[in-house]
């Protein structure tokens, strides 16, 4: 953890996204504002920033992964703890510990920043509700992360992860819309939109949170088992 905290691209990663989430908060905001008074649902235009906030997370967990194979520090590390299984897993229960409670702060800033601006003409939730959609928020971030490290940990360089990653998310995922609509939903990013997202009359959400979590959790899983054991038989 002290590791991770100190490193230079982890903070300005954290305080980057987080500014980046402000201005999406506003621009959101602003057009909601726009729009018919009354009309406008404060918890989806809260959320909004999402799809695009996520890029920040996808970043943070390559980045906590990758930095250790820049100039060799990898083989410092496993000197120091031989244990390749162990340590790999202690990271990234190092890297949920610090994700938590950035994604929930950075996450619960866009709704708040919502219901500071539209008040008095958004369409209310209650905050039941509105609870349910920041803790949904915050696991998938941080599920996100977990999954990008994952990978971070399988390709060990930065490049070519983001690549893949960013590629899949912003341009491979939105083109499955009209060719897997069937099999989108199970997707890591489509399945982890439901963990927050709210139901509405006109659209019934395929997976409930509970189910969409599982989904998110074993897409997680598949992805840190297959870093561990590649991370265990290659050399360092």
């Amino acid at each position: 953890m002290d590791k991770l905290v100190t490193l230079p691209w982890i903070c300005l990663t954290i305080m980057g996204t987080f500014i980046l989430n402000l201005f999406l908060a506003a621009t959101f905001t602003s057009a909601g504002l726009q729009a018919a008074a009354g009309t406008q649902s404060m918890l989806n235009i809260g959320l909004a920033s999402m799809r695009y906030l996520q890029a920040g997370f996808i970043i943070l967990g390559i980045l906590a992964t990758c930095s250790e194979y820049t100039g060799g520090q990898i083989r410092t590390t496993l000197t120091t703890i031989p244990w390749r299984g162990f340590q790999l897993s202690m990271k990234y229960l190092a890297l949920a510990v610090i994700t938590l409670p950035a994604a929930f702060i950075i996450a619960a800033s866009g709704i708040l920043y919502t219901f500071i601006m539209m008040r008095d003409t958004a369409v209310g939730f209650e905050i039941d509700t509105i609870i349910e959609a920041l803790v949904g928020a915050t696991g998938y971030l941080t599920l996100t992360t977990l999954l990008s490290a994952a990978m971070g940990a399988l390709f060990r360089r930065t490049t070519p992860a983001l690549v893949v990653l960013l590629g899949y998310y912003f341009v491979v995922s939105p083109l499955t819309i009209d060719f897997l609509p069937k099999f989108r939903s199970y997707f890591p990013d489509t399945a982890g939109s439901y963990m927050y997202i709210p139901p509405s009359a006109d659209e019934i959400n395929v997976l409930t949170p509970i189910q969409a979590t599982g989904v998110l959790m074993l897409w997680t899983l598949i992805f840190i088992t297959a870093a561990i054991v590649f991370y265990r038989r290659r050399d360092a």
